[in-house]
């Protein structure tokens, strides 16, 4: 086997997949059988400056750089080979945010993620426009937002990217000033809105927002600044000299790599899922948490806990985006561990997280009285725009280490089942199968059962849901390289990337899902105490 793998590697004929997280960049290779043969991995973290979560231009590509060896050690390392050549390749990152450039290819301000929720008033006045709900992280909010603010660098606005745009204008370009300005269309449905029956932005509201803007005198109009749709399949450029050398400090990547669109978390997870037809979904827990499902018609009003994006073949989907899911999860275990660290133990981290989520399992189904938020930032599914991680209880709640576990549990699901509910109970949206990816579910069954009791539906994790994003954008890749005339997406990933493949489905039980409607009903009523924290505790 790793002869064959070595002899792929050697020909040029693995793909690569690169995605960046909120907390760590991930690079998956895979071979002729789409199966992963190398993987290369970098943690980060975002810095909030001057009140604006954000990563520098420094951190992103020694980020970048940093993966990228991992995996040419990793190959190195497990097949004796140098990785020189490949296939095609594929970069995705963090949908939304902000990352105004100037023609020089100078970025403008620094690059406001999609965890800022500091563009309520650009929101407020763009969704009774556009009759259509604009969402604080996406791009177009946050550019509206600058220039209510009247800020000066506005006007010097040459480009308009997201994180993954920017790294595939650089990488496909001859200097800094960029290559291929280009988004696959479920990364660029986190920028503007987009007609899927075109393909492309609405042209409809593309008119009326520079009309909106036409006093202020700027040099540009929308679509100059934004980068052009495409469709997955579609090629995107190649690999320059000068992005190979950004890429691989050791200059033995060759250039020349056919290179597809550059998509979204959100893409990659539908795709990783194979999620991308009509009625079906998926749901990524990690830092973040959000449910994609692809509908079957447009709904029947605007909600503004609900975001309209796309497949990244440009169907519609219904998204609920939450911006807080793992990290009090997180910050509990680590204070578990110092605790077992005080008494002389040195538990395995994955032990201890496995542990504590079986430990939920065994929890009142309503949590016994006990309600926790997880909001390490803004929420605008509840409205909260700065969060503070909060934990109550009532005197003679069920205090037990069970039910703490699942309290916060079902807290990193909570503002999700909000969205959710409005979805599938007063839209009547039909889902026939929801799939899980991410590090809530890398514990086996917990997140599963849990979710599949907030979503009232079956829930099912695949056996390749552990390598992600970046795998589902190698995945894109490969039908860039790949596709047959005529072969659409959801046939590719049905046909050739999921037959066969096995994975555990868990369906929701009666008494999980009453228990959590009722924690969540005390979850909404207790909401005033976390909106009272968020201005008390400046």
């Amino acid at each position: 086997m790793s002869e064959g793998i070595r002899k792929a590697i050697q020909e040029g004929k693995t793909i690569l997949g690169l995605e960046f997280g909120s907390t760590r960049i991930k690079a998956v290779l895979v071979d002729e059988t789409y199966q992963p043969v190398a993987m290369g991995t970098w943690d980060w973290e975002n810095s909030l400056v001057d009140n604006i979560w954000t990563y520098s231009q420094e951190d992103i590509w020694e980020g970048l750089r940093g993966c990228y060896k991992s995996l040419a050690e990793d190959v190195r390392t497990k097949y004796g080979v140098e990785l020189t050549k490949l296939a095609a390749m594929g970069f995705s990152g963090m949908m939304h945010g902000y990352m105004p450039f100037h023609e020089s290819g100078k970025l403008l301000v620094p690059f406001r993620t999609w965890r800022n929720t500091m563009t309520e008033e650009a929101c407020k006045k763009l969704v009774p426009i556009f009759h259509f709900n604009v969402p604080q992280r996406w791009s177009i909010a946050h550019l509206y937002q600058a220039i209510l603010n009247g800020e000066e660098h506005v006007k010097e606005i040459g480009y308009l990217t997201t994180l993954a745009g920017y790294i595939h204008w650089q990488l496909t370009g001859e200097d800094e000033r960029g290559g291929e300005r280009v988004l696959g269309v479920g990364e660029a449905s986190g920028m503007f809105p987009i007609d899927s029956d075109i393909c492309d932005y609405d042209a409809g509201m593309v008119e009326k927002f520079d009309a909106l803007v036409a006093d202020k005198g700027f040099g540009w109009k929308l679509k100059d600044i934004l980068p052009k749709v495409l469709p997955a399949g579609e090629k995107a450029g190649v690999l320059t000299a000068y992005g190979a050398k950004l890429l691989d400090t050791s200059g033995k990547l060759q250039p020349g790599v056919p290179m597809c669109p550059p998509e979204g978390d959100a893409g990659t997870g539908m795709t990783a899922t194979n999620s991308v037809r009509v009625r079906t979904g998926n749901i990524s827990a990690g830092t973040s948490i959000f449910s994609m499902v692809v509908t079957e018609k447009a709904l029947s009003k605007v909600y503004e806990e609900i975001d309209m994006v796309t497949t990244p073949d440009g169907s519609p989907v219904a998204m609920v985006h939450c911006n807080n899911c793992t990290s009090d999860l997180n910050a509990w275990v680590n204070l578990f561990e110092e605790f077992a660290g005080k008494l002389g133990l040195k538990p395995d981290k994955n032990e201890l997280y496995g542990m504590l989520y079986r430990e939920a399992l065994a929890a009142d189904t309503d949590c016994g009285g006990l309600v926790a938020y997880n909001y390490f930032s803004g929420e605008p599914v509840t409205g909260l725009n700065e969060g503070r991680p909060l934990f109550v209880r009532t005197p003679d709640a069920n205090f037990t280490l069970a039910n703490f576990m699942r309290s916060h549990l079902y807290s990193a699901m909570a503002a999700l089942k909000i969205g959710n509910d409005i979805l599938l109970k007063e839209e009547k949206v039909k889902v026939d199968s929801l799939t899980g990816h991410g590090g809530l579910f890398k514990t086996p069954v917990v997140g599963q059962q849990l979710m599949a009791a907030a979503m009232n539906a079956p829930v099912t994790v695949m056996d390749t849901a552990s390598e992600g994003g970046a795998w589902g954008m190698a995945v894109l890749a490969a039908y860039m390289a790949e596709k047959e005339e005529g072969e659409t997406l959801p046939d590719y990933l049905s046909n050739r990337i999921f037959a066969g493949q096995t994975g555990t489905t868990i369906e929701p039980k009666p008494e999980d899902v009453a228990g959590f409607d009722r924690f969540i009903e005390k979850y909404k009523s207790t909401l005033p105490a976390e909106k009272a924290a968020v201005e008390g505790l400046a």
